[in-house]
């Protein structure tokens, strides 16, 4: 499932090839995603110039003028790229608008995304975003941002990582990843975690989502990015599906263990 360094990697590849075209003609195929589809709405967009994109956890925001935006989420197999404007229709392919001679498409064989479009003055009060915590990128994220958000909680760090009230875009992939790089063990309760290790999570959350976005993000199956690449981040990572491999910091081999229905990797020698 596409998380934080994967939309931002979609985001960053689609910038160059979209910021100050108009979208041509809207294409629909099937409207059933995870919420209907406003096919109407989203074809108004077409001859509107786009401004720039944006991203909000794991949602890219197209911005047009007028101050709107459209929204779009990957769910669990999406992809949004560009395509020739002559190639054949994807499997899976529910809409596409016309963009010069190619097309934007949207492609996802299990329908769990989303693209909706609204005002730009309501992001912070829209249903899909205004539960949303902090960005791990930005500058009013930091230990005891985690720290605080913890109070009167008692439940395992791993679960805590992924609660995007909390903080946005950590999801199954990389809360293992920044567990395991800041030595805490996905069981720990969050109420057994000192101030020094908040700070030393905090860092390691940015650590690993600005390492990930530079290699493009992670691809196990369905994620590519605009262009239709895939990420290099895969061979890059300690723990996630690295389950009776040795760890490169200890060499004790790396367990798996499930939590709340999710696949976590962990070290049970660096990791307490």
């Amino acid at each position: 499932m596409p998380e934080l360094p994967e939309v931002e990697s979609l985001r960053r590849s689609l910038v160059p090839q979209l910021v100050g075209i108009q979208l041509g003609e809207l294409t629909v195929h099937r409207t059933d995603l995870r919420e209907p589809v406003d096919a109407p709405a989203l074809a108004e967009l077409s001859g509107r110039r786009i401004l720039a994109l944006h991203r909000r956890a794991k949602y890219l925001l197209i911005e047009f003028e007028e101050d709107e935006l459209l929204a779009v989420h990957l769910g669990m197999s999406g992809q949004f790229t560009l395509a020739e404007r002559h190639e054949p229709r994807a499997r899976h392919e529910h809409l596409a608008w016309e963009v010069g001679d190619q097309r934007l498409r949207y492609v996802d064989a299990r329908r769990f995304g989303l693209l909706f479009r609204l005002p730009r003055i309501s992001l912070t009060t829209d249903r899909h975003f205004v539960h949303l915590g902090p960005e791990p990128l930005g500058s009013d994220f930091g230990g005891s941002t985690l720290q605080q958000a913890a109070t009167r909680r008692r439940g395992p760090v791993k679960n805590f990582l992924m609660d995007s009230r909390v903080v946005v875009g950590v999801g199954n992939i990389y809360a293992s990843e920044v567990l395991h790089r800041a030595g805490i063990h996905p069981n720990r309760r969050v109420d057994r975690i000192s101030a020094n290790r908040w700070d030393r999570l905090a860092r390691c959350v940015r650590e690993v989502l600005t390492e990930a976005i530079g290699s493009g993000g992670t691809t196990f199956s369905d994620y590519v990015d605009g262009t239709g690449a895939g990420g290099s981040h895969g061979p890059r990572l300690a723990v996630y599906d690295r389950a009776g491999h040795p760890c490169a910091r200890c060499g004790r081999s790396v367990r798996r263990q499930v939590h709340a229905g999710r696949s976590t990797y962990y070290c049970p020698g660096c990791q307490r």
